[in-house]
């Protein structure tokens, strides 16, 4: 067991880790989580290449990080912009040791669309799909580890878990299905990579980094924060990286693959998060919407 629990922040589950001579990639370094955790894996001696939606947004905050950040532009909306990320990082390295896929948005309150699809599944999901799978053969060569980060709100997904049928939300869209949708996404996205990789020595987990008030929350109204009530223990955000920071970095999970944690421990996710047969199905329907928006 992890001596690590809720409390724990990402400096403190990185105590004592060297990490000169490893690449990290962190999306989302703008604010929040996704700073917190490139700032950290490079305090340990990590090279960060931090991506935003522009460049400047990634220089401003990699200046902040280390000099040796590098920033990347990369917005998960459009897929040529991910494209052209992924083509600018394998310029610049050969391996890479930590892909911490952070990047997202929340709950926005009326429908919002991306090429036909329903914006937060566009982002959450099929923007780091195809980051993730684009770059997966340099952290194979590093027999790396890769972190999608979803949330403990993946519980609230529709009933049948991913509406295939309507992940453009033309027949209902209700900002938290929609969001919880994208998560339990990002939770069989990791389960079907990690299926893919086991055999390489790729680590693949999927995580809850707890709930931080930051950016990604600018979409909560009034009546949003107050039913949250007292029922929910927030999070600080040097908290709220520990777990991407513990997964990326600690010895004792080198070899863990194909989990879900919390709070730096293992956790049992919802069971349509479990599901092989709708993790290879959102796989290869991922793919077909990739394909066909980049062809």
């Amino acid at each position: 067991m992890t001596q690590f629990d809720k409390h724990s922040t990402a400096e403190e589950v990185t105590e004592g880790i060297n990490l000169e001579g490893q690449i990290a990639v962190v999306s989302g370094v703008n604010s929040g989580i996704g700073h917190e955790t490139a700032r950290v894996l490079s305090l340990r001696g990590a090279k960060v290449f931090g991506t935003a939606r522009t460049l400047e947004k990634a220089a401003e905050s990699c200046r902040e990080i280390s000099d040796q950040a590098v920033p990347i532009a990369c917005e998960l909306t459009d897929l040529n912009s991910i494209a052209s990320a992924v083509n600018t990082i394998k310029s610049q390295v050969h391996k890479i040791d930590m892909l911490v896929a952070n990047a997202g948005i929340m709950a926005p309150a009326k429908l919002e669309t991306v090429d036909g699809l329903e914006k937060q599944f566009a982002t959450n999901h099929i923007g780091h799909f195809l980051f993730v799978t684009a770059l997966q053969d340099l952290v194979v060569s590093a027999r790396g580890r890769i972190m999608i980060v979803s949330s403990g709100l993946h519980r609230q997904a529709p009933v049948e878990g991913i509406q295939f049928d309507n992940l453009d939300g033309s027949k209902g869209y209700n900002k938290w299905w929609a969001y919880g949708q994208s998560k339990l996404a990002n939770i069989l996205f990791a389960k079907e990579l990690a299926r893919k990789l086991k055999d390489v020595g790729v680590a693949v987990n999927a995580l809850h980094p707890g709930v931080i008030m930051t950016k990604l929350s600018r979409h909560m109204t009034a009546e949003d924060r107050s039913s949250m009530g007292g029922s929910v223990e927030f999070k600080t955000v040097p908290q709220g990286a520990a777990t991407s920071c513990y997964l990326a970095t600690n010895p004792g999970v080198q070899d863990v693959t194909c989990k879900y944690f919390a709070d730096c421990r293992e956790e049992e996710p919802s069971q349509l998060a479990q599901s092989a047969s709708l993790a290879k199905q959102l796989w290869e329907r991922s793919e077909q919407i990739v394909s066909a928006a980049l062809s």
